[in-house]
């Protein structure tokens, strides 16, 4: 009973998620015209394709922010102190100073730096870059306090055990990482939901950009509490999502 009520919440997140994004695939191809359903219906549709841009925004960060978070993790635990101090600058930085202007500085760089003319197409590979960048520095101290928490008594066993290193960290280590770091990076990827409207610092138009701008043309503020509808919606998914993978890691409950 239990796991067909999960079944059906999974079913429920799925409708969502396709109520959201499908309307727009369906308009950019010409099959379904919701403008013809009026002001609400040009709305839905406008901030649709703009879910889109975001929810690619989003994707694309954690792909990136993630693998290169653990990298930074390894270096602030190196055992050479400049890898140490390089690392340990790195996320001081990253965590430092604002997000918004760490877009700017990766959008405008090359052309201050190098004198590189860049098209406008290079806004979107901005904003992955920074934001990558960006949460990098946060997950490599959530996996850090998640590799700190295992018993040092683990790494003796396995030392015992004849494992090497790598094979502890993989095997041991690694398991027991995941199941102490879920819940600061649910907190870190809703997070991640909200902060892709921080993208409109570089001119990228994702979907709250795109709710300012009808706001601003039709001088009506409904726009805007209609995005913060998707981006509640797009937030209940993602902790939904991530509820059930601390569910199943969590073996001993």
């Amino acid at each position: 009973m239990k796991q067909q009520k999960n079944n059906n919440k999974g079913k429920i997140a799925a409708v969502v998620i396709a109520a959201l994004l499908i309307p727009s695939i369906l308009s950019s191809c010409g099959a379904v015209d919701l403008g013809a359903l009026g002001w609400f219906g040009n709305v839905f549709l406008q901030l649709s394709s703009g879910m889109l841009a975001s929810l690619e925004l989003f994707t694309l960060t954690l792909v990136f922010s993630m693998p290169l978070g653990l990298l930074v993790c390894f270096a602030r635990r190196s055992r050479f102190k400049v890898v140490e101090l390089i690392a340990k600058f790195y996320i001081s930085i990253m965590r430092g100073t604002p997000l918004m202007l760490q877009l700017l500085v990766v959008y405008f760089g090359p052309f201050f730096l190098f004198r590189v003319s860049l098209s406008t197409e290079y806004r979107f590979f901005a904003a992955i870059i920074g934001f990558a960048l960006n949460y990098a520095a946060y997950f490599a101290e959530i996996y850090r306090a998640g590799i700190e928490a295992v018993p040092k008594g683990q790494y003796e066993a396995a030392k015992v055990l004849g494992y090497t290193r790598s094979q502890t960290f993989m095997k041991i280590v690694f398991p027991q990482m995941v199941r102490h770091i879920l819940p600061p990076v649910t907190n870190e990827v809703i997070t991640l939901v909200k902060d892709t409207s921080l993208a409109f610092a570089i001119a990228f138009v994702e979907m709250f950009t795109l709710a300012k701008q009808i706001s601003a043309s039709e001088s009506n503020i409904m726009p805007l509490f209609v995005a913060g509808l998707f981006y509640y919606i797009f937030n209940l998914v993602v902790s939904y999502i991530m509820g059930l993978i601390e569910k199943k890691l969590n073996y001993y409950s």
